[in-house]
This record gives C-alpha cells, sequence and structure tokens, in this order.
C-alpha cells in the first residue's frame, strides 16, 4: 500500500498540471492500493470548495462519489467516511446572522470519527459537542 497527500490527490483530479497530474495518475491507477487518508480527503474537499475552484455540494458529492468509483483507493475506515458523505447529503441549513450555512463534510466526519472510535472502545458516544450552529443539525452533536 502506498498513501498519497492532498496535492497528488488534487492534480489527479483537476488536471491543472499536465506533468504531476500524469505522475499522479500512475500512482493511483498503478499496482498497489492508495490509502487516503481522512486528512487528505478534508483537506482536498476544503480545497475545491475554496475561494478559487467554488466547488458546491452538488459537485463535492460528484467528487467522492468518483473516489469511491477508484478500484485502487481506500480509506482509513471506508464505512465511516460513508456513512459521513450520507450524513453530509442530508445536512440542513441553518440561518447564521445574515446567511444560511451548512454543515460541511468535514463536520460530518469528525461525528463518524467520533462514533467510530467510541465503538471500538467499547463506549456509547453521549455526543459531539460544538458552537457551529450548522455542525449541530448532524444527529448526534450537541451545544456545550
Amino acid at each position: 500500500m502506498i498513501a498519497i497527500d492532498t496535492n497528488v490527490l488534487l492534480r489527479y483530479l483537476l488536471w491543472d498540471d499536465k506533468l504531476q497530474a500524469a505522475k499522479a495518475d500512475r500512482l493511483i491507477n498503478g499496482t498497489e492500493p492508495v490509502l487516503v487518508t481522512d486528512v487528505v480527503l478534508v483537506e482536498t474537499l476544503w480545497t475545491l470548495k475554496g475561494k478559487k475552484y467554488r466547488l458546491d455540494k452538488s459537485a463535492l458529492l460528484n467528487v467522492l462519489d468518483s473516489l469511491f468509483e477508484e478500484p485502487n483507493i481506500h480509506f482509513e475506515d471506508d464505512q465511516t467516511v460513508w456513512q459521513a458523505l450520507s450524513d453530509y447529503c442530508q445536512a440542513k441549513s441553518v440561518k447564521v446572522g445574515n446567511k444560511k450555512k451548512e454543515a460541511d463534510f468535514a463536520d460530518a466526519l469528525i461525528v463518524n470519527k467520533a462514533r467510530f472510535h467510541a465503538t471500538e472502545k467499547g463506549s456509547p458516544l453521549n455526543s459531539v459537542y460544538t458552537f457551529d450552529r450548522a455542525a449541530q443539525t448532524i444527529s448526534g452533536t450537541a451545544r456545550p
């Protein structure tokens, strides 16, 4: 198994640097399984959502779906990432000040990683506390 960082995954997805993208493609479609850690996944989505690329939620969901379809790509815990994806799909908008805000994929992954960790330790997860009102729309969160 090999692991890739955010820059390699972004070059593979964006093909915005042909030389680096070709190298990323050879790694991801090579003979070894490729680990995409939670940090790499979240950084990638933040970058794609950010000021430069401005992908909306629908486009980000397409990116996540495409990564799940890649036969060589593996996540730290596929089921936890999949459940976070499901929670992210169902996230509701809340009004924060004059703007509507929705939970990010990172918020959903935080909650699901906490659930996974608690289960692994044999301890029920009471709640994930957050001040983020949008994140509070995810089941299992609470205000401090």
